[in-house]
């Protein structure tokens, strides 16, 4: 299983804002952290809102922040939210086929197990699990840190 590049940002969104926590980011920075194009970012982050993960907030001092704790968000909530189909085959849960096996192959059985398996493993793991090592990650994606930030302020 591949998951898109979509599915690939939005965690990659979730743990910047993870990151940063208690603080407003732009949109902008985030994108500019992982060199991606601003309005593919934004495309991302509407599901991201519209579930709950992500809030704005409007005017001059706005920007984006986690909507709920990042240990509350698994990554199988992130991947469900944003993959639009998990057929592992073309026959997979009813697709159309002109597999002569199809009423009787074992194949369906198995890749569910195998896709569940996969989810489950997904959600064991949050946002924060992501973010352990917060120094690190700041640093990389030019976050500054609290105090660097309230010295600017």
């Amino acid at each position: 299983m591949r998951l898109t590049r979509q599915t690939n940002y939005a965690i990659r969104i979730l743990m910047y804002l993870a990151t940063n926590e208690g603080r407003l980011s732009k949109l902008g920075d985030v994108a500019r952290s992982y060199a991606a194009p601003e309005p593919f970012m934004f495309k991302i982050l509407q599901p991201l809102v519209a579930s709950g993960l992500v809030e704005t907030v409007r005017g001059r001092n706005g920007g984006i922040r986690l909507g709920r704790e990042a240990g509350s968000i698994s990554l199988r909530e992130v991947v469900e939210l944003m993959e639009e189909s998990f057929a592992m085959a073309e026959c997979f849960d009813g697709g159309t086929t002109d597999c002569p096996l199809v009423v009787h192959c074992e194949l369906n059985a198995a890749l569910r197990q195998a896709l569940e398996a996969f989810l489950t493993t997904l959600g064991q793991f949050s946002i924060a699990d992501l973010v352990e090592n917060r120094p690190f990650i700041s640093q990389t994606l030019g976050i500054a840190p609290v105090a660097e930030r309230a010295a600017l302020s």
